[in-house]
């Protein structure tokens, strides 16, 4: 089945925007956790707008032996007070996955993937030494990327497609073209040796139809809508709503 991961964004930043502790990032994790989620995601920023290191070294500890951990980021943002940078982040924790993504500040969420034949030269010494540290190593994708041999070559074992467009297409009620691109580039991605994620405005009313069309898909993180549809019917009726559908 494929793997669901709760990325606790939105948890951290309902906490941020009171101040304290509350809602709890652990208590929020131990729930999905018991609803039976697969892995935990979090994507911490140099603004610390929402998840911080604190958070991120927290739920390590809680993590580990029970379910994977993905920890999502730019590797290229510098460390900026008390963040660190995410592959310093990646040392301390030893997380199962680092997904690497291409955001800057400026943007409210990720919403672009990498130019694999432009953009590898420069992760291969960062992916290396977080292959090194034992992390699976995940890179954000477009929907129609092409140059999976060039991942293959720097040692990236996953790659995550980044589905808004199709999520948009969606609701708009013609996703149709925007599916195709995403099962296109899953089937090349998968031919070139890679195992394919996929992530960004998943829902329950968008995952089944993506799920089907899509053998092999190894994961989805979602964390906007499910935390957005879990203040209606509770956190973990939703992610076993979630689960249900994936299988």
């Amino acid at each position: 089945m494929t793997l669901l991961s709760v990325n606790l964004n939105k948890i951290a930043v309902l906490r941020n925007s009171r101040g304290g502790d509350e809602p709890d990032m652990s208590r929020a994790a131990i729930t999905c956790i018991e609803a039976g989620c697969g892995g935990i995601t979090v994507h911490p920023r140099p603004d610390m707008r929402h998840v911080r290191p604190d958070d991120v070294r927290t739920l390590a500890a809680l993590l580990r032996g029970r379910v994977e951990y993905n920890i999502e980021g730019n590797p290229f943002a510098p460390a900026r007070g008390a963040y660190p940078g995410l592959i310093a982040l990646a040392r301390e924790v030893r997380p199962t996955q680092v997904t690497l993504v291409p955001d800057s500040d400026g943007q409210i969420t990720s919403d672009h993937g990498f130019d694999l034949a432009n953009d590898t030269d420069q992760l291969r010494p960062l992916v290396a030494e977080l292959r090194d540290l034992g992390c699976r190593v995940s890179l954000f994708v477009d929907p129609g990327a092409q140059g999976f041999e060039h991942a293959i070559a720097i040692g990236v074992e996953r790659v995550e497609i980044y589905t808004g467009p199709y999520a948009q297409a969606f609701e708009e009620g013609d996703a149709g073209e925007q599916l195709a691109l995403c099962v296109d580039t899953a089937r090349r991605a998968q031919q070139a040796g890679l195992a394919v994620n996929a992530g960004h405005d998943l829902s329950q009313a968008n995952l089944g139809t993506f799920r089907v069309a899509i053998p092999g898909l190894a994961e989805v993180s979602i964390g906007h809508a499910l935390i957005g549809e879990a203040l209606y019917e509770g956190l973990s009726t939703t992610v076993r709503k979630y689960l249900q559908i994936l299988r």
